[in-house]
């Protein structure tokens, strides 16, 4: 059996790959670093982090006091279980109705099939504005309710887009093989045209479910009950407080320092769910956006 060839790179290809793999390592480490010093810090001790300037690589002694003040406060209980709620029940409606306007945009014979993708297409530059809105969603009475946070949002036009080319993938015979033998539009959804989009679906939820776990700006527009605030905002308001309300017999240097841990605490906790969830939906994301980005 003949050797294979090894086939002589020129050295700039060498070069381009060194280059290449110096430059993403460096951009990885500083994407991962800010990540990494919240980490370390918030094991810290308070009295160090307060004094500490510079780059952190390692916890200034060790301490989970931070995490049990965290976990103390029932507002990031409450949070997390509102948050939860958006996200679960959010996600599958937005799947739900993003699906169904894809598949009616994607089938051939809609009548008025382009008018109606250039009237969707026009909410993606303009809106009602930022008070219509509010005092839409008042009138609605959606405000100072978890709903109010779910039902407006329940299609993103660019997601819509991106399922409707990948069902437009879909072969028309597999199609039109279901409707001869009977098969109506909604068993085609269920049984063909969603079960060969896959991983677009896993892309959809990426997208919704980030979009829902760090929203914040409409839930502190339309939420007043403290008992129905997404984690989101508690965080915020947490980073932007000197967290004195959490705090219990404590001085006013002592407070301040321990307010420096709990605030890289609470970013950790905010932001490890979904770092958690990333990794099984990460190797479907390329794929999915690619079937629902190119139109053959």
């Amino acid at each position: 059996m003949a050797s294979r060839k090894k086939i002589k790179q020129p050295a700039s290809v060498y070069v381009f790959q060194v280059f290449n793999y110096c430059f993403l390592t460096v951009l990885v480490l500083m994407c991962l670093y800010p990540m990494w010093y919240c980490l370390m810090a918030s094991f810290s001790e308070p009295g160090k982090m307060m004094a500490h300037m510079g780059p952190l690589l390692t916890p200034l002694g060790f301490s989970v006091e931070a995490y049990k003040k965290v976990f103390l406060n029932p507002n990031i209980i409450s949070g997390y279980k509102n948050t939860l709620f958006i996200l679960v029940v959010g996600v599958f409606l937005n799947l739900i109705m993003t699906s169904l306007a894809a598949y009616v945009l994607s089938r051939k014979n809609v009548m008025w099939k382009k008018p109606l993708m250039i009237f969707i297409m026009i909410t993606m530059f303009f809106s009602g504005g930022l008070i219509p809105t509010y005092l839409n969603l008042k009138d609605l009475h959606l405000n100072n309710t978890l709903w109010g946070l779910i039902i407006p949002w329940l299609i993103n036009t660019f997601n819509m887009i991106i399922m409707r080319t990948a069902f437009e993938s879909i072969p028309d015979s597999l199609i039109e093989a279901a409707q001869i033998d009977g098969a109506t539009h909604w068993r085609i959804l269920r049984s063909i045209v969603l079960p060969l989009s896959k991983a677009t679906i896993a892309v959809m939820v990426l997208y919704y479910g980030v979009e829902k776990w760090n929203g914040w700006f409409w839930a502190s527009a339309l939420i007043r009950d403290r008992g129905k605030l997404p984690l989101q905002v508690i965080l915020r308001e947490i980073l932007l407080s000197s967290t004195q309300s959490m705090q219990t017999g404590a001085g006013s240097s002592d407070t301040e320092a321990i307010g420096v841990t709990i605030r890289y605490a609470t970013t950790i906790v905010a932001t490890v769910p979904i770092l958690c969830v990333y990794p099984f939906i990460q190797k479907y994301f390329t794929k999915g956006v690619m079937i629902g980005a190119v139109k053959e």
